[in-house]
């Protein structure tokens, strides 16, 4: 197998096990699908960033033979600013989740959505 291939498998694993997991009713099983969906776009990035074999550093003065051509340094910072975005992005997930956990006594969405309705009509019947 290419290394392309093995690339393209891995990120299909932990594209739809991140699906799977954002698709279920548990609050922490989401966020752990999101991280899975975050690392599956990073890897993608470095996919398609291409073999650095062969090339030289990019930066300014290299000394280098006049053929050769510089690595692209794009895809790195953008890898980086997203490993940024997702902790960030997790680190507020998991204290909603630990808030929603402490308030209402648990973190399943079908088990908020019914006491919502519950909680509505009963103080709908004590305001009468």
């Amino acid at each position: 197998m290419t290394n392309q291939l093995e690339a393209a498998v891995l990120v299909a694993v932990l594209f739809s096990c991140g699906l799977y997991l954002c698709f279920s009713r548990r609050m922490l099983r989401m966020l752990f699908g999101f991280l899975m969906i975050s690392n599956a776009a990073n890897l993608v990035l470095i996919a398609i960033s291409g073999d650095p074999t062969g090339k030289r550093a990019a930066t300014v003065g290299a000394d280098a033979p006049a053929g050769v051509l510089p690595v692209d340094p794009l895809p790195q910072a953008l890898i980086l600013t997203a490993i940024v975005i997702g902790f960030a992005v997790a680190a507020y997930l998991t204290v909603l989740i630990y808030r929603l956990y402490t308030d209402r006594g648990t973190a399943n969405v079908s088990t908020l959505f019914e006491d919502k309705a519950r909680g509505g009509a009963a103080a709908k019947e004590d305001a009468l």
